[in-house]
This record gives structure tokens, sequence and C-alpha cells, in this order.
């Protein structure tokens, strides 16, 4: 079994406005917590669309659990939470228990049904993340981090390996934000599932994250948090001042 869930090697992406991503070479080993952080327009939602096979990579690799991302099809082992709002019709007549259950459904062969164990691990889940009591509402009624932690459960229901957060908590409130953080690192210590989680809250992260990955169309830095905040490279980039913020150094 490989300990490198997440290989690149000069991994860069283009579009039709220049590249995106240059040279990009890093390792996510198994258990990683890795917040990847960096300005608007950085990159960092490119990289992980790469990873998922979403995005073309112009040149450069990428593998996944050891195996080149072109020959990888052992994606029930990735689960993938997008930028939610783009994801949801909210008129869609589905309760949080059914949208919960399209992550077990896709990995059924035909006829596609949920059994009573099935049941039971939903429930599970749902609990976990301290849900359970809204399985009968309709997606529609729930609020903003209600309706978060319904897709993340979705997302690990079925026990990935790798999860793939693409901005989760654009929609929440910070507070919210905090506790959707902390929760993600309950899972990544309880579950074993190592995290790649994109966000723009260098600070807020760096409270939970193992790692930080800081990208502006290359990577500017990539190791813990505790290093982040001792790094001459990061003090003269933000500004002494500002990394001491982001460090809650003050």
């Amino acid at each position: 079994m490989s300990d490198k869930i997440v290989t690149t090697e000069l991994l860069s992406c283009s579009y039709r406005e220049g590249r995106v991503l240059e040279d990009i070479s890093f390792q996510v080993e198994r258990g990683d917590y890795v917040g990847i952080v960096g300005p608007n327009g950085s990159g960092k939602s490119t990289l992980v669309k790469a990873l998922l096979g979403l995005v073309t990579i112009s040149k450069g690799s990428a593998s996944l659990f050891g195996t080149p991302l072109p020959h990888f099809r052992d994606w029930y082992k990735v689960g993938y939470l997008p930028q939610s709002l783009h994801l949801v019709n909210p008129v869609f007549p589905a309760t949080v228990h059914e949208t919960v259950g399209l992550g077990l459904l896709s990995l059924k062969r035909f006829p596609k049904r949920l059994n009573r164990a099935d049941n039971d691990k939903i429930n599970t889940i749902l609990d976990e993340l301290g849900i359970l009591d809204l399985e009968h509402k309709l997606i529609g009624e729930l609020s903003g981090g209600q309706l978060q932690r319904v897709l993340l459960a979705r997302a690990i229901v079925n026990d990935p390996e790798l999860l793939v957060l693409d901005e989760p908590t654009a929609a929440l409130d910070p507070e919210t934000r905090g506790r959707f953080y902390a929760m993600i690192a309950s899972i990544n210590r309880s579950r074993g599932v190592t995290v790649l989680l994109v966000t723009h809250d260098s600070g807020a992260i760096g409270e939970h994250a193992s790692k930080m990955l800081y990208l502006d169309k290359k990577i500017l830095f990539y190791g813990s948090f505790d290093q982040f905040c001792c790094s001459h490279e990061m003090s003269s980039l933000f500004g002494e001042h500002s990394q001491h913020l982001m460090c809650h150094r003050h």
C-alpha cells in the first residue's frame, strides 16, 4: 500500500488566457491534512481539479495512490466536495437522507437500491456530523452550514481514503467556518482520511491542518503551520504584522 497519496512532478495547467499553474511538485503522505491557500486567481481550484482529472494537465504529471493519473481507476477511494453553491439545486425535492445516499448508490451495480445496512450507515454518518435530526428535511430548507454538512456526509459515506474539498466554507460565517475545519480535522484523525482542503483563509485553516501549501501559480511554501509562521520568505511576502495575525501571534 503506497503511503504517497498524491504526487505531482512539474505539473502545469494552462487556460486560453495563459498559464494558471507552473512547475507544481509536491507529495501528500497518507494521513496528511493539507490546507491549500493563496490569493484569488492563484490556481488553487485548478490544482485540485487537475488532480481529479477535471482539468487538463498541459505539462508534467500527477499520481494518485502511486498510479499515474491517466491510468487511475479507483475513484471510490476519493471523496470530493466541490464549491457547493454550484452543486445543489435548492428546489430539487430530495431529503437529507436521500442526498447522502447518492454517495452509496454510485458504487452499486444495477439495480441501484439502498439496503438496511446502507441506511444504517447513512444514519451513522449523519449522527457523527450532528445532523441526524435533519434526515427527513428537504435540502432546500437547510441553512448554509447544514447543507455543507450534508454534502460532506455524502462525500464520506463510502469511506474514501482521500477527501478533496474545494472552498467548502466560502458561504459560511467565520464561526461556522472554524467549526467546519475542526470537524474535518476530527474526520482526518478518527478515520485516517487524507485531506486536501482549498481555502483563502490562511489563519483559520492553519490551526487545524497538519500542512499548508501556499500557492500563487507556483508553490511559494509547503510545510507545517509552525514552519509557515517562522518562514522568512512568508514574512517578506506578507509583512511580519500580517504573518503574525495569521499565526495568532500578536
